[in-house]
């Protein structure tokens, strides 16, 4: 890759190093400069731009992260769409996510010019939880270091992926000593229920015994005897041996002990066991404590059906010291939000679908067929098959035959009585519509059906306020389109424009905040206004 002053004249093709802002012109870093881009350059009066020239050798950083991105994702995640040389990996389930720690730095060992950064391995993600970000660092990455970096993410299998937590039978046997309070035992039972309802598992089998090996193996034994998938056992006192009642118990049970204790504080005295191919976990006494703790970490894998073995345990000791780490996370019943855990952005989509449809005579042009569905309901079934986290259609023209034709789509709808006073009405009700805890919204026209999920996703996937991408809108051969998908700080700004220009004004008051997208066809430039434009696009 050649980087270096170059001519504005010869610079078509080239890729811009630094942002350029004069006057109404507005080009940011990373640009692909096209033939208007360099007439816009020449109008400014600029001769010369820092640019770089991609060379035989070189993939051009979106095009990279995308296909490492993609040989990256495994089972139980998504990919966005790549922009600025980032692609991102998110969970497509709740679950674990699972990977090989060796591998990953393999990866980053590779070449300076691709990064792979991911949350650390056996974390509980939830859906659309961002699990790792592909990053070319530079503006393209080279095809040798490329081709060796898709071998390392690809084979054997992929390098990520979300274990699904199972639906499992579990069984708590719980021992007690003369004068123990029933009361503990209740504390315990709870604390394991409210730990697997946090897994999936609605259920829990408990039996109580004595606290002493014979009576641990006759419980034990039972449980294994039903069915159980996985047995606890929560002794009245703690396991200080292998030789103790608890694995004893287990012992004469049939079992086979695989692993006492293990380098994770709180958490120290856990047991891991086994009857047959059923799991057997001696539960140290902070399983008590809905806090988390060695026991967790063990428990979960097996639910998502991850192997543990004893080597497993003994290398949990890097980040195993919990007991002053206010960020760990508890149960999902304690927990509260963590703010710091990177997450993909809540878009909320909003469908305007309130017009009048004035150019048509008398017909509405959203309940016009198109490609055999209404043409309001491709916009819908757009932003639903997007990563859009919630959807909202706002009516107004005719909204009890609107909202007939949306209901086996079971998409939320709020009428806008004010549709008359022209498109900002609407947005306005949209906007005070949504959920508390968007990050932003993207605003889809409802007669614009060739627009895809794919376009929908594009935004998503380029919109960053901290990098300065808090608005973004796609582009077409030089023209802007829609939708546009904004940041929540501008809803405020946005329910104080009136009449039909929408969120027009934000392109015009933050031109350093807006993102142009390239798009690959004409989509976001087709909407359907009058009977000749619905008969050109039914192919008419």
């Amino acid at each position: 890759m050649r980087f270096e002053e170059t001519a504005v004249a010869e610079a078509e093709g080239t890729i811009l190093a630094h942002s350029l802002r004069l006057g109404s012109l507005n080009f940011k870093k990373g640009r692909r400069l096209d033939a208007e881009d360099i007439r816009a350059l020449q109008q400014a009066r600029v001769e010369t731009v820092i640019a770089a020239r991609l060379e035989e050798e070189d993939v051009h950083e979106d095009a990279a992260a995308q296909r490492l991105a993609e040989a990256t994702a495994g089972t139980g995640t998504q990919t966005s769409a790549a922009f600025t040389g980032r692609c991102n990996i998110v969970a497509a389930r709740r679950g674990l996510l699972v990977y090989d720690r060796a591998r990953l730095d393999a990866f980053n060992l590779e070449d300076e010019a691709i990064t792979l950064a991911a949350l650390a391995p056996y974390e509980v993600v939830e859906p659309k939880q961002m699990l790792a970000t592909v990053k070319i660092i530079p503006f393209a990455a080279p095809k040798t270091a490329l081709a060796r970096c898709l071998e390392v993410a690809a084979d054997p299998g992929r390098l990520l992926r979300v274990a699904a937590f199972q639906r499992k039978r579990v069984a708590l046997v719980q021992t007690s000593l003369p004068g123990q309070k029933e009361s503990l035992l209740d504390k315990t039972h709870e604390a394991i229920k409210q730990r697997l309802g946090a897994l999936g598992i609605d259920s829990l089998k408990e039996s109580r015994c004595a606290h002493d090996s014979k009576a641990v193996a006759q419980a034990v034994a039972r449980r294994v005897g039903e069915g159980a998938d996985l047995v606890l056992v929560s002794g009245a006192s703690a396991i200080v041996d292998r030789r103790d009642v608890v694995p004893s118990g287990i012992v004469q049970a049939g079992g086979e002990i695989e692993h006492f204790g293990m380098p994770v504080d709180p958490g120290n005295l856990m047991l891991m066991a086994r009857v047959g191919e059923v799991p057997v976990l001696g539960l140290p006494g902070c399983a008590r404590s809905p806090k988390l703790n060695g026991f967790d970490w063990v428990l979960q894998r097996l639910v998502a059906d991850v192997p543990v073995r004893r080597e497993d345990i003994m290398r949990m000791g890097a980040g195993g010291l919990l007991k002053e780490s206010g960020a760990r996370p508890l149960p999902r019943a304690e927990a509260v939000e963590d703010k710091s855990v990177p997450r993909a952005p809540r878009i909320a989509a909003i469908v305007l679908a309130a017009g009048r449809s004035s150019r048509m005579g008398e017909r509405n042009k959203l309940l016009e067929e198109v490609e055999g569905s209404p043409l309001v309901l491709h916009a819908v079934r757009a932003a639903k098959a997007s990563q859009a986290d919630s959807l909202l259609v706002v009516t107004g023209h005719e909204h009890e035959a609107v909202e007939r034709v949306l209901a086996p789509e079971k998409v939320r709808t709020v009428h806008n009585p004010d549709y008359a006073q022209g498109l900002s009405t609407s947005l306005h009700r949209g906007l005070a519509a949504l959920p508390d805890d968007c990050d932003g919204a993207v605003v889809l026209l409802g007669d614009m059906p060739k627009v895809t999920a794919e376009v929908i996703d594009r935004l998503i996937a380029a919109f960053s306020p901290v990098e300065g991408r808090s608005i973004c809108l796609p582009m077409r051969q030089g023209r802007r389109g829609n939708p546009v998908l904004f940041a929540r700080r501008y809803f405020a700004e946005v329910m104080e424009i009136s009449g039909d220009l929408g969120a027009r004004p934000l392109l015009a008051n933050y031109p350093d905040q807006v993102a142009e997208v390239p798009m690959p066809d004409d989509a976001v430039l087709t909407d359907v206004d009058t009977p000749e434009q619905l008969d050109a696009l039914r192919g008419g």
